[in-house]
């Protein structure tokens, strides 16, 4: 595994789906930009492994802040 940082995010379906995915500042920037793209379908490198997304269903991309959080479940 590298020493890059990962964040989490959620990546949001046109038909109602989210996938939780932990991805690499690096692999969040080049998601964003091939969601600007005319391509289909896209690698995406995780913290564990990768995962195929067609990018014509993509409807949002929810990336969760680095604040520290304070109580139960942080």
């Amino acid at each position: 595994m590298s020493s890059d940082r990962h964040t989490r995010a959620s990546i949001g379906f046109a038909g109602g789906q989210v996938l939780a995915v932990r991805v690499s500042t690096e692999a969040l920037g080049a998601l964003k930009e091939a969601l600007g793209g005319d391509h289909r379908l896209y690698d995406l490198a995780l913290e564990d492994g990768s995962v195929t997304i067609d990018l014509a269903q993509v409807a949002y991309l929810r990336v969760d802040s680095d604040e520290p959080r304070v109580g139960f479940g942080a």
